[in-house]
């Protein structure tokens, strides 16, 4: 029978579902043909594996050639196609053996001289081959990626004929890895030492890692809010394997190769305030991961807040919620993560130095208030901690950056113990509580809880901000390994929240 069958993998999201190949040689005259919704770059691949086959030395069958991608109503884009397809053509018409091609999956574009070339999102595509057990053969030049997929049988190849040659026992691929990646990397982000000063901004910065906060610094130009925010990274537990997996699957598809180097690391994005809505979401025709994304289990730095366009800092208000963003498209709909801590910094007026003590503030209250109003109230209740950053004392400047600074190193390492507490307590972060575990697990005692009652009173409190007011303060009790919430870490909590008040404008 002129049947010949294979497995490939497609692209949709951050998914990689299996795509069988099915290759069929009939009578009648000569013709190839592709079925199975395939757009423009895979039509065109008949030309491809022609040019490759006959340039490798192969026959082109001259029969009715019927090539058919299932599912038929998953869409299939790109090269990496190409491959699977040429090697059914060469078994199905008798060139290359069938009972070995089950055990693997084919990855790959051709050159019409039979060089193979890489694709795109090869990462997603390795994790689904070991999930199923499957060899995947696939270019040499994204080998590092399915090489950060531990436990996978991947076979490199740089030509058709050598991946031919490897079917047939002629000379087998080697399999060979490199050394693993290390499971734990010192982390290259800025040293937190290196700010000086500002103990109550580092405070909250910890306060932020230990239970995965959002955080919004307020103050001058040159207080050093956007060094802290750099830093946050920097103090947060590395990636565990699953996460790291995922993090780089994002950056695959979107065409950035993960560096094996520092694969583990979290990843700190900074989008310009020029960026769009669809540049921070995602999306296009074909839809790709945005910077909220590309920030998943990382951090995502607004510096300039209330310059980004209002309309594009709302699309920050569901997926900071839910931690996953839906594009939906007249012809497709794709879903990608987004669990990022979110760190923003901003000036208390339009000029920057309301607050400073330098009397150079000329800015009226009603223009404070426009340029404070370019951030909506509900985005603003979904920031946890809001704190002013003020100008350091100019006689700071003459310590040394180590005098009585704490590094990165020993502030990750309460970091790292809190969460293990938050993990061990309800699996998951004080910032991911909701529901029952919410009522649960930040109940404070109740001289606390009168605190927060006429804090809300006074200040205005929104609900949300009460909820989120208790989760941090569990966050605090948890620092302090305590285990009942109690008036002064509600107190703490509360003074977290600048602008979440009725007297912003006296800042």
């Amino acid at each position: 029978m002129s049947l010949a069958i294979l497995y490939c993998r497609a692209q949709v999201g951050i998914q990689a579902p299996l795509v069988t190949v099915e290759v069929h040689l009939a009578n009648g005259l000569p013709a190839l043909s592709i079925v199975g919704l395939p757009e423009m770059a895979v039509r065109e691949s008949k030309e491809r594996v022609r040019g490759a086959l006959l340039n490798s030395g192969f026959e082109f069958p001259a029969r009715r050639i019927t090539i058919n991608l299932a599912p038929a109503d998953l869409p299939k884009e790109g090269g990496r196609f190409d491959l699977p397809i040429a090697l059914g053509i060469l078994a199905a018409s008798g060139q290359l053996p069938k009972n070995i091609l089950q055990e693997y999956e084919f990855l790959g574009e051709l050159a019409l001289s039979g060089e193979l070339r890489p694709v795109r999102g090869t990462l997603p595509a390795a994790i689904a081959a070991r999930s199923a057990q499957h060899q995947l053969i696939l270019p040499r030049t994204n080998l590092s990626e399915a090489q950060l997929v531990e436990g996978l049988q991947a076979f490199p190849a740089e030509h058709l004929l050598a991946v031919c040659d490897h079917l047939t026992g002629t000379q087998p691929l080697a399999s060979d890895k490199p050394d693993a990646p290390p499971t734990t990397i010192e982390p290259t982000n800025p040293d937190l030492a290196e700010v000086i000063g500002q103990p109550q901004a580092k405070r909250a910065l910890e306060i932020a890692a230990a239970g995965n906060h959002s955080l919004l610094f307020i103050g001058p130009p040159g207080t050093g809010k956007s060094m802290l925010a750099s830093r946050l990274a920097g103090i947060l537990p590395p990636l565990s394997e699953a996460e790291a997996l995922e993090t780089a699957a994002l950056h695959s598809i979107s065409g950035n190769e993960p560096d094996p180097r520092n694969w583990r690391q979290r990843p700190f994005r900074s989008p310009h305030h020029t960026a769009s809505a669809v540049a921070l979401v995602g999306g296009g025709s074909n839809p790709k991961p945005g910077e909220i994304s590309l920030a998943h289990n990382g951090v995502l730095f607004l510096d300039e807040l209330p310059e980004f366009e209002r309309r594009v800092l709302e699309v920050l208000r569901e997926p900071i919620e839910s931690g996953q963003i839906t594009i939906s498209r007249a012809a497709r709909q794709a879903s990608f993560p987004s669990r990022f801590q979110l760190v923003a910094a901003m000036n208390p007026c339009p000029c920057g130095h309301l607050g400073d003590g330098s009397d150079r503030c000329h800015c009226s209250a009603e223009q404070i208030s426009r340029y404070r109003a370019r951030i909506s109230g509900p985005l603003l209740d979904r920031i946890d901690l809001q704190l002013e950053v003020p100008r350091p004392d100019p006689r700071l400047l003459l310590q040394r950056h180590s005098d009585g600074e704490e590094s990165s190193l020993q502030v990750r390492q309460r970091v790292e113990q809190c969460r293990r507490r938050q993990l061990d307590r309800q699996g998951t972060t004080n910032s991911r509580l909701a529901g029952r575990q919410l009522e649960r697990h930040t109940a404070p005692d109740p001289a606390g809880h009168q605190l927060l009652l006429r804090a809300m009173q006074r200040l205005g409190f929104s609900m949300r901000a009460y909820h989120r007011i208790l989760k941090v303060a569990r966050t605090i009790a948890d620092l302090n390994q305590a285990d009942q919430i109690g008036v002064n870490h509600i107190s703490e909590a509360i003074t977290l929240r600048r602008l979440d008040r009725r007297d912003t404008a006296a800042v």
